[in-house]
């Protein structure tokens, strides 16, 4: 899912809202931010102040690494399994993890099933995924559901991103229902698309949440991450989608209104991926290849990590020829992007748009995304040859402090799915964190 974190905040949860706001305004100068600046941890990739996407964007950068065959610093895991609270959730950011959570803890859903699908990717860390899957079913709304904060209510974005941490977890998010009501995230899911009463450009795009009147208005940040949700699947996911036989399956399948009209209810989660992946290519097409910024009072400007968010979920459906398309806009207008230089949560969803659509990460519009995404954090244990940018395929990677501490790390290429962030591109829920 894409760069989708501060407007999760601002959006969601009012509690952050009313603390980070006045903080802000009592002093903007650079001297004030250089302490935070000097403070963070070794451990976090990134040097922007992680008070909302830490989590996320460690999750984000720790999959593309992992994806690719790069072993993070141990201190890089240590630092995601450090932010975990006792009762199996991660807020978006907690700056001394030594200190217990409390009730005063503000838990992130999204953050949760990002770091879930992280952690399952890098193996070897079966409990932690296994507290934070119980806590995020814990929290589970009586539609199937979740939303950016617990109790909050459900949204596309944010039952994507954990519908991506079950399968990575290796559960069937089918048959996660719900406590009350015995819902499971796909009713959640489904009950935000648009249907046959739509006009006819939306149809089979997805909302982030009905308005106060109960309507549904096309968000393509939602689209992108239900649709690949929508097949069980996170961010991580390779071309083809689970079965990873990178097969091309052509243009993706519109919804049929001409049988009488479609209610969700009765669309399997297949048939309305294919719909919103229809509708995805629709809007791409209209673009040029790209999606258009959807922050509210922002001038209209391509959006990059929605776009990547995207060609991620095409790429897994197997529509290959959209994908490409869009991946080669990506590649081209790479150097307009200003997040694709240091931000790890925009080079991660970058490496995963690559991956996922057959392009090389290692040479992305003659841009090495892997060393630039490795230079953002503690140098990596290991960096396969071909994607360090050198000759060894040794360790690589320019560590903010110089220290690559070069402990082993537990591997293993366990699908992992995710993250709005959905993650780098914007939510009107969650993104704006994440980067643009």
């Amino acid at each position: 899912m894409s760069l989708r974190r501060t407007a999760a905040a601002l959006a969601a949860s009012t509690v952050l809202c009313a603390v980070a706001a006045p903080v802000a305004a009592a002093d903007e100068s650079p001297s004030a931010q250089a302490p935070a600046q000097r403070d963070l941890p070794s451990g976090l990739y990134g040097k922007d102040d992680p008070q909302y996407d830490g989590v996320w964007r460690q999750s984000t950068a720790l999959l593309a690494q992992d994806a690719v065959g790069v072993k993070p610093a141990s201190k890089a895991v240590s630092w995601l399994t450090g932010q975990q609270c006792e009762d199996g959730s991660f807020a978006s950011y907690r700056p001394d993890p030594t200190e217990a959570c409390t009730a005063e803890t503000v838990a992130d859903v999204n953050a949760t099933a990002a770091a879930v699908q992280a952690l399952a990717a890098l193996g070897g860390h079966g409990e932690r995924v296994e507290r934070a899957v119980k806590w995020l079913r814990l929290v589970q709304n009586d539609d199937g559901g979740w939303g950016f904060n617990p109790g909050s209510p459900s949204d596309a974005n944010s039952v994507s991103v954990v519908i991506g941490a079950l399968d990575a977890a290796g559960e069937d998010p089918a048959k996660a229902l719900s406590a009350k009501g015995e819902k499971s995230p796909y009713d959640s899911l489904l009950g935000f698309q648009l249907g046959c009463d739509a006009e006819e450009d939306e149809r089979g795009a997805f909302a982030y949440q009905p308005d106060e009147k109960g309507r549904l208005a096309a968000n393509d940040d939602a689209t992108a991450a239900a649709v690949l949700a929508a097949r069980g699947a996170g961010l991580a996911t390779g071309p083809g989608g689970e079965d990873g036989d990178g097969e091309d399956r052509g243009a993706a399948k519109a919804l049929e209104c001409d049988k009488g009209g479609e209610d969700g209810a009765e669309r399997t989660p297949a048939e309305a991926a294919d719909a919103g992946a229809a509708y995805l290519t629709r809007v791409l097409g209209a673009g040029g290849g790209h999606l258009k910024s959807a922050m509210p009072g922002a001038e209209e400007q391509p959006d990059y990590g929605n776009t990547a968010d995207a060609v991620i979920a095409l790429a897994a459906g197997g529509h290959r020829d959209a994908a490409a398309k869009s991946l080669t806009w990506l590649e081209e207008n790479l150097g307009s992007w200003d997040k694709a230089t240091t931000s790890p949560a925009a080079l991660g969803q970058l490496v995963l748009a690559a991956r996922a659509a057959g392009g090389d990460p290692a040479d992305f519009g003659g841009v090495n995304l892997v060393e630039r995404l490795n230079a953002t954090g503690p140098a990596p244990v290991h960096v396969p040859s071909g994607t360090d940018g050198g000759e060894d395929g040794g360790r690589q990677g320019a560590a903010r402090d110089g220290d690559d501490d070069g402990s082993p790390v537990m591997w293993s290429l366990i699908g992992a799915g995710l993250a709005a962030g959905a993650g780098a591109g914007f939510l009107i829920s969650m993104r704006k964190r994440r980067a643009r």
